[in-house]
């Protein structure tokens, strides 16, 4: 199985897994919602999940020009080794602050750790960001734990 552009071109930088698109959420609250954090900000990624399901990727992402965001990042290394690479990352345009990754980081240490060019992205509209947003900006500053 080779994975596909969104134009339908073959991507040969995607390697094929034999794991399933099972998830283990990296953080879960206290109702089973998984959510991403970036200090005072927090996204509800069981929220941008259902929204973003079934669409075709419109982002590319080269997971090298990222990397050093990994040292910000809590990663779980067995859990990264079986992660579903051809499952799109989600990405969030942050008010005032650029683009980031809220869903997506396992898949990103695997893709740089075993030297894959570029990942596929599902971007959140602003609207949808905000829908997603448990707390930052207008929604609260949040807290730090």
């Amino acid at each position: 199985m080779t994975y596909r552009t969104p134009t339908g071109e073959p991507s040969p930088a995607i390697p094929e897994t034999s794991t399933a698109s099972s998830h283990k959420p990296s953080e879960l609250d206290g109702s089973g919602v998984e959510f991403f954090q970036m200090m005072a900000w927090r996204w509800n990624i069981t929220a941008a999940k259902k929204i973003t399901r079934g669409r075709m990727p419109e982002g590319r992402i080269q997971p090298r020009e990222w990397a050093a965001m990994l040292r910000l990042i809590s990663i779980d290394t067995e859990h990264a080794a079986q992660v579903d690479l051809s499952e799109p990352l989600i990405v969030a345009q942050v008010p005032n602050g650029g683009m980031l990754i809220i869903d997506g980081w396992h898949r990103l240490y695997k893709a740089v750790t075993t030297c894959v060019q570029e990942l596929f992205a599902v971007v959140l509209t602003a609207e949808e960001e905000l829908a997603c947003r448990m707390h930052g900006g207008e929604k609260g500053q949040g807290y730090i734990r």
